[in-house]
């Protein structure tokens, strides 16, 4: 390798992985803000939230990474530019396309580990955190007892305090006691307390001082009896444990979701798309046979007849060429034909959309393998060339270019992905249409590079212009 390769390199990955993990860092606090309600006041342990952002870091892959290959590229070859060190590299005698092949090696490179990573990794990956977030999702709130206010978190309690103080002593306290006695509540009541969780924290310990406690004895007979025997009971002191058990979050079997489209590898997602080609066939067989059954269950005629009869034209107005003997008789068999197609229909059409739509998203998930590594190598050819061009390193130009293009691609592949999954489009052009749309544009401002041209140039166009002004004052 020479020396000049190595250079181009080390400029390339310095800025690259710089780029990527900053990108990375910002698609994270994004998901942190969307999913921020399900997260906070549940008593997560930190790993569980760690673990909940390390999956979804990888299904943001797809997005930081074409991102980061265009903003790193733009950068190299801007920063190589102010500096005149492509002048140096051409004036070596080395083209700009020569230049490229080393970084080129290692945008294949990466093509290749991206492939791997959408075939192998991210099914996995999305399978992990679809899991997590559910279980997440439906874990029950946290105990938090907020003064004033009854919470009713565990149950068969009802707990209420007047007031609470951040070291969790509480003041003025009534418990309801839901458990047993046919449904009369014990109600337990005590000036002050304090909150404690037992080392194992499957406990709650409300430590709980000068309270009295009121217990009614339940009516053998079910009736209400205003003479029924009220126990009270004071206490200096008492300690009733509470389980926190309905609080804990069930880990659900991540297979439960493996079924999913986007769990799968190339091989699962043909194999799923099998199967949906078959159910929409059974649907399909099985919407004509009952078709052709309420057709035949309302027509009269037995059979064919060998006779040659003359064909009957028949004019717009059907119901005149109808017989007279006939027409009421004709017109119940339509009305009940159609009611029976309209049956068939209100029970096979929502399911025969439901497989339509999932085997359109399968083909797009397909496509969807090979897309993510294509566009590095697009957007590689897009963000190298303009970087010569422009001549401009740093965070400022090449930040707004870059992300000015890649939103150019991004809007381009959601609004074909959109129009894929309603079936206006081919799933196959829609995944694609994005990298065939900018080919020729990366194809163009290469040409424009390896001829140095002044296309982004702003003093060549602020020449122009006054030359083209100084013209019309001569005039």
């Amino acid at each position: 390798m020479k020396k000049i390769h190595l250079l181009l390199i080390k400029a390339f990955i310095k800025p690259f992985l710089a780029t990527f993990f900053v990108v990375m860092f910002i698609l994270l606090m994004f998901f942190l803000f969307k999913w921020i309600d399900d997260l906070i006041g549940k008593g997560f342990e930190w790993y569980t939230i760690l673990e909940l952002m390390y999956y979804a870091s990888a299904a943001n892959v797809a997005m930081a990474l074409p991102l980061s290959v265009l903003l790193s590229s733009i950068m190299t070859f801007g920063t190589l530019g102010e500096n005149y060190e492509l002048v140096a590299i051409k004036s070596a005698g080395i083209s700009l396309q020569k230049a490229m092949r080393p970084l080129f090696v290692v945008i294949i490179m990466l093509t290749i580990s991206s492939f791997l990573f959408s075939n192998y990794m991210l099914p996995k990956a999305n399978l992990k955190f679809s899991s997590l977030l559910y279980d997440i999702r439906n874990k029950k709130l946290s105990f938090l007892i907020k003064p004033g206010v009854f919470n009713n978190s565990i149950p068969n309690f009802s707990i209420r305090v007047d007031a609470k103080d951040e070291n969790g002593k509480l003041s003025g306290i009534l418990i309801y006691d839901h458990r047993g006695n046919n449904g009369i509540p014990k109600v337990i009541m005590a000036k002050e307390g304090e909150m404690n969780k037992t080392s194992d924290g499957k406990y709650l310990l409300l430590k709980l001082k000068d309270g009295v406690q009121y217990e009614e004895q339940a009516s053998t007979s079910g009736a209400y009896n205003p003479r029924q025997i009220l126990n009270r009971t004071r206490f200096k002191e008492t300690e009733p444990r509470f389980s926190l058990e309905s609080f804990d979050m069930n880990r659900t079997d991540p297979n439960a979701f493996g079924n999913s489209t986007p769990m799968l590898n190339l091989r699962g997602i043909a194999k799923k798309g099998d199967s949906l080609t078959r159910v929409l066939d059974t649907l399909g067989r099985y919407s004509v046979r009952m078709a052709s059954g309420n057709l035949k269950q309302y027509t009269t005629t037995k059979g064919y007849s060998s006779l040659k009869v003359t064909p009957k034209k028949i004019s717009d107005n059907i119901i005149k060429d109808i017989p007279n003997g006939s027409k009421q008789a004709s017109l119940d068999n339509a009305v009940n034909i159609v009611a029976g197609m309209m049956q068939n229909l209100s029970n096979t059409a929502p399911r025969h959309a439901d497989l339509v739509g999932e085997f359109i998203f399968t083909r797009i998930e397909y496509q969807r393998k090979f897309t993510l590594a294509a566009s590095c190598i697009l957007l590689f050819f897009i963000g190298a060339p303009l970087g010569a061009i422009i001549r401009k390193g740093g965070m400022g130009l090449p930040v707004v270019i870059a992300i000015s293009f890649f939103l150019v691609y991004h809007i381009i592949t959601t609004v074909a992905e959109k129009s894929a999954r309603e079936g206006s489009t081919n799933p196959i052009i829609a995944m694609w249409i994005a990298v065939i749309v900018l080919s020729p544009l990366a194809a163009f401002l290469t040409y424009k590079a390896t001829v140095d041209s002044a296309l982004f140039d702003v003093n060549y166009y602020k020449q122009f212009f006054i030359k083209l002004f100084r013209i019309k004052q001569k005039q």
